[in-house]
């Protein structure tokens, strides 16, 4: 039990570091100072039972509660956890030109979604997101903490003059995250519609304890679940209720770290900038078939020559041997070629080894192939390796 608490710690401490590492733009958007910080809704109930509050994206976020976050993590894996995100900013679009990303929400039928991302003049990712086509005049998107300010002007900007569309910033509303293998048996007690019906990337509204709720079946670690959107005055009653069931934990940062990175997620300001595009992040398949075909949207036509020249890099998974590599870490050939660079990293709860994801240069990608990761000035063995670490378990319809 104490080494599962010493590596614990290692991963909150990992998960700091990680963010630290970050260029300094990054890392002062990431941290403010006490007073700067904004609470969530659940932010007293965070600090009653147990959570470690830190600085993150501007705002004071549970890193972990009493447990460890290699316990954290596997528990998650095991039966369900709730995380609050509700630092992530919610956003409806309504009108008839409402279609910003690169993905094909036009084609999308109403109740479902996809992962998408915004991108610049030079097909670079301003952020990711998951975007759900509510109705054919209205989108709900869930955009970054941390990009919360330039998505929302890169936006504004795009709408600029479009005759009929509204954009809404829910700040009125919270955003819990329930995952696990248990998450869809314990929702359902509270939910009147049968959630056997409801797929991967789906949405509903329903009411929830009395509330007018928005429910997606998603999340960021991999396992089945859903993200809850409600609004501000219920969320600490929800909280309370999904766990007081047996099978529920609060998770806190740092598990949720972990778990994205063994399934081969990405976090942005890590694995993913303004400076790295969808094709280069193995993000390809959010380009939707019809905007392939038109690349009618911001980037679209850097983005139609790199496909059709190939990127110079690609995002890979790895697994690597002593300590566990942290972001800006180079990755060589083993004669000493730079060929790389790791972005995000950590020593994983389930596979009880080091994982890791960078970028390296075009040859150098292919499952297998052996590399060196430089780490405090010394090196280790690392191999290319896909991704998921972990095999996904998103909740398909039979």
């Amino acid at each position: 039990m104490q080494r599962a608490l010493t590596r614990g710690a290692k991963l909150a401490a990992g998960f700091r570091a990680q963010c630290q590492a970050s260029t300094p733009v990054a890392f002062a958007r990431l941290f403010a100072s006490d007073a700067d910080l904004k609470k969530t809704p659940l932010y007293d109930f965070h600090v009653e039972n147990g959570g470690k509050m830190v600085p993150f994206a501007g705002w004071s976020m549970p890193i972990q509660y009493k447990d460890s976050i290699i316990d954290s993590t596997l528990h998650c894996r095991s039966a369900a956890s709730l995380f609050d995100v509700s630092h992530m900013c919610g956003v409806t679009l309504r009108g008839p030109n409402a279609g910003l990303v690169v993905g094909d929400i036009q084609g999308l039928a109403p109740g479902t979604g996809t992962l998408s991302v915004l991108t610049n003049e030079r097909g670079g990712i301003i952020d990711d997101t998951v975007i759900t086509k509510v109705a054919d005049d209205e989108i709900y998107m869930v955009l970054n903490a941390g990009c919360r300010d330039k998505d929302l002007a890169h936006l504004r900007a795009r709408l600029e003059g479009a005759e009929g569309v509204t954009l809404e910033v829910l700040d009125d509303r919270a955003l819990l995250a329930l995952q696990g293998p248990e998450a869809a048996a314990v929702l359902q007690a509270l939910v009147a519609p049968d959630l056997a019906r409801v797929g991967f990337g789906q949405f509903l509204k329903t009411d929830i304890l009395g509330a007018d709720c928005y429910v997606t079946r998603t999340g960021y670690t991999g396992e089945d679940g859903f993200e809850i959107s409600v609004p501000n005055a219920a969320a600490l009653d929800l909280a309370k209720k999904l766990v007081a069931d047996e099978r529920v934990r609060l998770c806190g940062l740092g598990a949720r770290d972990a778990l994205r990175l063994e399934a081969g997620l990405c976090l942005y300001g890590n694995d993913l900038d303004e400076d790295v595009t969808p094709i280069e992040a193995g993000l390809t398949w959010t380009i939707g078939k019809r905007r392939r075909e038109a690349w009618d949207f911001l980037g679209g036509d850097v983005l139609r020559q790199q496909l059709a020249d190939g990127p110079g890099r690609r995002r890979v998974g790895f697994v690597s041997a002593g300590p566990p590599a942290r972001g800006h870490s180079e990755l060589a050939t083993p004669e000493g070629e730079v060929v790389g660079e790791v972005t995000s990293g950590a020593f994983s709860p389930c596979l009880k080894k080091n994982v890791a994801m960078g970028y390296v240069k075009k040859g150098f990608g292919k499952a297998g192939t052996e590399l060196k990761v430089s780490i405090r000035g010394k090196t280790y063995d690392a191999t290319v390796t896909k991704m998921p670490f972990v095999p996904t378990k998103y909740y398909k319809l039979p």
